[in-house]
């Protein structure tokens, strides 16, 4: 695997910030029913090299959710190294398909080599390059079920597009809105160089926690992972213009 993967994200401190007790986090993350197969690997070797995945506490809760919800058409957006839509490939509809959205050349490249050893390739659709121009463009499809695990600062930017392909009663899942604890801060608390992501989180979580055409709730898993179903459509396009 390439060194160059690892090292994008050396600097991402909210990795050792846990939303829960330490103690806890080890329990959730060790406790629950592992992986097994290429997949487990996969996480395995993420963890031990610490890229950033989603941690088990909510591989275990999307494979307990899809179990109930059985989605077929799947959006990700924010492919990283192909390890969640991996696991949403495994646990999904059997007909099921994913679409993902990634736009660094690396990650694309260990993600392709993934969806080839977990033999998905038919079940995946890699879309390359810059997830607002994809969003803009996936007009004809709607969605079951939307990760969006991508740059926190844009998940405000990107949430009317994703309501906008989103079914009626399909769930949006989106990943790493706690920061850690540190949404909860003022923002002179905040350093600079994390401040837009601060600011934008507490935009998107004010809009998104209380709009009435929305079902939302906000569990302590890994970072924080946020779920909202989609009850009524309404037009979010009033973000855009921020």
């Amino acid at each position: 695997m390439k060194v160059e993967v690892f090292k994008l994200h050396k600097l991402n401190e909210m990795m050792d910030r846990p939303v829960v007790m330490d103690e806890v986090r080890t329990f959730l993350r060790t406790a629950q029913k592992q992986l097994d197969g290429k997949l487990g690997e996969i996480e395995k070797e993420a963890n031990d090299k610490r890229v950033p995945i989603i941690p088990h506490e909510t591989v275990t809760f999307f494979i307990w959710l899809f179990g109930q919800i059985k989605p077929k058409e799947i959006l990700e957006v924010g492919t990283a190294i192909g390890f969640s839509a991996g696991l949403m490939a495994q646990y999904m509809d059997g007909e099921g398909k994913i679409t993902t959205i990634e736009r660094n050349p690396t990650m694309m490249e260990k993600a392709k080599e993934n969806f080839k050893a977990l033999q998905i390739e038919d079940k995946v659709t890699l879309l390359e390059g810059q997830a607002d121009e994809w969003l803009e463009k996936l007009a004809s499809h709607k969605y079951d079920f939307i990760f969006m695990d991508s740059a926190k600062a844009k998940y405000y930017d990107f949430f009317p597009n994703c309501m906008r392909v989103l079914k009626q009663n399909g769930i949006l899942a989106v990943d790493d809105v706690l920061q850690g604890g540190t949404i909860l801060e003022e923002d002179k608390d905040i350093p600079r160089r994390r401040r837009k992501i601060h600011k934008k989180l507490n935009a998107f979580l004010d809009i998104v926690l209380v709009h009435p055409a929305l079902e939302t709730t906000l569990l302590p898993l890994g970072d924080g992972l946020l779920l909202i179903t989609k009850k009524e459509e309404f037009d979010f396009s009033f973000m855009k213009e921020e």
